[in-house]
Order: structure tokens, then sequence, then C-alpha cells
């Protein structure tokens, strides 16, 4: 199953809040926890896909501002804290074009967010962080 959508690479952008650290966002996150050992790998200490990791599940490998998904590469722009959700725009590549996007990161919890959109299709999909 192949899974390519800029808006949702691009929402798992490292920002700061009262209640999340930047730091709290960094690693390999999935929207299927039982998938992350087919999607990561660890090479060198260093967070990567493994080879046909697009066929598993979406992942996301977010580094500081670097959100870094199996197609594409974004980093983010501007964010704007609104409480529990934060509302960001990032700069997206796939290597053909760029494109800018903006969307919400709701947290729930240290291990859970949900990030959504409402252009140009509406969109909600929660992720969950890979232990690695």
């Amino acid at each position: 199953m192949r899974i390519f959508n800029p808006l949702v690479t691009a929402i798992l952008l490292v920002t700061q809040s009262a209640s999340v650290q930047a730091a709290d966002l960094n690693g390999a996150w999935s929207i299927d926890a039982s998938a992350c050992g087919q999607i990561f790998t660890r090479e060198n200490n260093v967070l990567a896909f493994k080879k046909d990791a697009d066929l598993h599940a979406g992942g996301l490998i977010v580094q500081g501002r670097q959100v870094t998904g199996t197609f594409e590469k974004c980093t983010v722009r501007s964010l704007r804290d609104d409480g529990p959700t934060m509302r960001l725009t990032a700069s997206c590549s796939d290597g053909v074009s760029m494109s800018d996007v903006t969307f919400d990161v709701t947290f729930s919890g240290e291990n859970n967010i949900t990030l959504s959109s409402k252009a140009p299709v509406p969109l909600q999909m929660p992720y969950v962080r890979c232990p690695m």
C-alpha cells in the first residue's frame, strides 16, 4: 500500500509549546504502531526508512525542523500555537515540485498526535511514535 500525501508528511513538524517541547516530536512516527519494524531502521545511530517502507504504512521521521516521508521532505516555515492545537505551514518537495502546506497538529499524549487539514480535502490522521 503506497501512501503519499504532502499534507500528512508536513504535519509532524518540530514546534515549541508550553505542553510539548520540540525534542518531544523528534523520532519515527507511523499511522500503524504494529508496522514500525517494517518501516524504520537505525543505521549508524540515525533513523532511516527501510527499503520498501512505503508498502506497509504511512511514516515520518522528524529531525529538528526537517520532516521526511518516504516520498518527500518538508521544512517548517511558520507555526502558531492555538492552545492544544498548533497551526503549521511547511515547504515540501517531492523531488519534482515544491508546495506550501498548512495543517493542524493536536497533541493527545506524549506519543500520540493527530494531523488534520481542511483543504484541499478534509483530512484527519492519527500518528503514534515508534519505539526506536
